[in-house]
C-alpha cells in the first residue's frame, strides 16, 4: 500500500517553477511508454507525476530515477494532456539543490532571483577584501599585469581554500542524497561497490552515450558534449596556470600548448552554450521550460567565458579597463567554480551520483 503523505506547499512549488498543471495528469502512461531511457521495471516518469500530483516530497526528493531523465522532452511532447513530465521532473531537481544545499541558506541564495544581488555582492566584498588584504586594491601603473592588482599566490590561495571549502560543506549534502535514496529508493538487484558501479557507468558519462536515445531536442548531445569537455578543458588550463604563477612562468604566450587549449575550450564553450540558448530562445514542442536557474548558469557560464577571452585581449592590447575586466572576471569565476554545488551546474554531481547508485542495484 502507498503510503500517502502530501506535501501541499511542496506541489505548489512543483508547479510554479514547471507551469505544469499537475491535477491534469489522468495517469495514462504514455509518457513512460515513449521515454527510451525508462527501464522496463518501474518505469519513470508516470510513478514521478504520481507522487508529484500527490505531494509527495519524501518520494521525489531523494529519488534517483528523476536524474536517469536527460531531459529529452519525449514525455512532453506526446504528453496528451499537456502536463509535460519533462519539466515536473526538471523542478525536482531544481528543489533538489535546495534541499540538500550545505549550508542550507546557500541552495536558496542560487535559487530565488531576488537574492541575485546578495550572490553577486558576497564575491564582490570578498575578492575586494583579499586584494585589500594583499594592499594592491589600486590600479597599477605601467603595461597590464594582473599580478601587481592581485598577487598570484594570494589569488591561488584564496580561491583554492574557498573552494575547497564549498565542495568540503556541499559533500555533507551529498551525503545527504545518498543516504535517503538508500531509505526510500533501494535497487531491486544485489548492491555492487561504489567503485564498480561508477565504472559501469562511466561510459554513460563522459561519452553521453544516453543523449543518443533521445528523439526530440537530439542536438542536446552535441551542445552538452561541448560545453562538458570545454569546461573540462579549461580546469586543466587553469590549473596549469596556477603552476605557471608558482613556478614564475605566468603570463603565457599566445603559442604555448596551454594557451592554445584554453582559447578552444573557449571555443567550445561558446559553440556549446550558443546551442542551448537559441534552443531555448526558439522553443519548440517539446522543449523544457526556461526558469531563472537554466538562466544563471547559462549567463554565468557564457559571461565567465567571454570576459576570460576579453581579460586575455585586454592584457596583450594593453587596455585600460583590464583591471576592472579582470575583477569582473574574478566574480564569474566564483559564480561557475565556487557556487557549483549549489546551482543547476551542480547536476555533473547529483547525477553521475545517481547513476552511480541505480547501476549499483542492477537499475540502468
Amino acid at each position: 500500500m502507498l503510503d500517502l503523505r502530501p506535501d501541499i506547499e511542496f506541489k505548489k512549488e512543483l508547479e510554479r517553477i514547471s507551469g505544469a498543471p499537475l491535477n491534469t495528469c489522468m495517469q495514462c502512461g504514455t509518457c513512460s511508454v515513449v521515454c527510451n531511457l525508462s527501464p522496463d521495471v518501474k518505469p519513470f516518469p508516470r510513478k514521478e507525476m504520481v507522487y508529484a500530483g500527490w505531494g509527495m516530497s519524501d518520494k521525489l526528493i531523494g529519488n534517483p530515477d528523476v536524474w536517469l531523465c536527460h531531459q529529452c522532452g519525449d514525455c512532453s511532447t506526446h504528453c496528451p494532456r499537456g502536463v509535460n513530465p519533462a519539466d515536473v521532473l526538471s523542478a525536482t531537481r531544481q528543489l533538489t539543490y535546495r534541499k540538500y544545499a550545505m549550508p542550507l541558506f546557500m541552495g536558496k541564495l542560487l535559487g530565488k532571483p531576488g537574492l541575485l544581488p546578495i550572490a553577486i555582492l558576497i564575491p564582490v566584498l570578498i575578492i575586494a577584501g583579499i586584494i585589500f588584504a594583499a594592499g594592491t586594491l589600486k590600479i597599477p601603473e605601467g603595461p597590464v599585469n594582473y599580478s601587481l592588482f592581485f598577487p598570484h599566490a594570494w589569488l591561488n590561495a584564496s580561491f583554492s581554500v574557498i573552494t575547497l571549502l564549498s565542495y568540503l560543506l556541499a559533500c555533507f549534502g551529498f551525503g545527504r542524497f545518498w543516504k535517503d535514496m538508500n531509505i526510500h529508493h533501494s535497487g531491486t538487484g544485489p548492491k555492487m561497490g561504489l567503485f564498480r558501479s561508477f565504472w559501469g557507468v562511466k561510459n554513460d558519462i563522459f561519452a553521453h552515450s544516453r543523449f543518443k536515445k533521445c528523439e526530440e531536442n537530439s542536438s542536446r548531445k552535441v551542445s552538452h558534449f561541448l560545453v562538458f569537455y570545454g569546461f573540462i578543458l579549461l580546469l586543466l588550463v587553469t590549473i596549469f596556470a596556477i603552476y605557471a604563477a608558482i613556478t614564475e612562468k605566468y603570463p603565457l604566450a599566445l603559442t604555448n600548448p596551454f594557451k592554445i587549449m584554453g582559447n578552444l575550450s573557449s571555443l567550445m564553450l561558446f559553440t556549446g552554450l550558443g546551442i542551448m540558448i537559441y534552443n531555448r530562445i526558439v522553443a519548440k514542442p517539446g522543449s523544457e521550460r526556461s526558469t531563472y536557474t537554466d538562466w544563471l548558469l547559462l549567463g554565468s557560464m557564457f559571461l565567465l567565458t567571454a570576459s576570460g577571452v576579453i581579460v586575455e585581449m585586454a592584457r596583450f592590447l594593453d587596455w585600460s579597463l583590464a583591471y576592472y575586466l579582470y575583477f569582473f572576471h574574478l566574480v564569474c569565476v566564483w559564480f561557475v567554480i565556487i557556487y557549483l554545488p549549489y546551482t543547476k551546474f551542480g547536476h555533473i554531481i547529483y547525477r553521475t551520483i545517481a547513476m552511480t547508485y541505480a547501476f549499483s542495484g542492477r537499475r540502468k
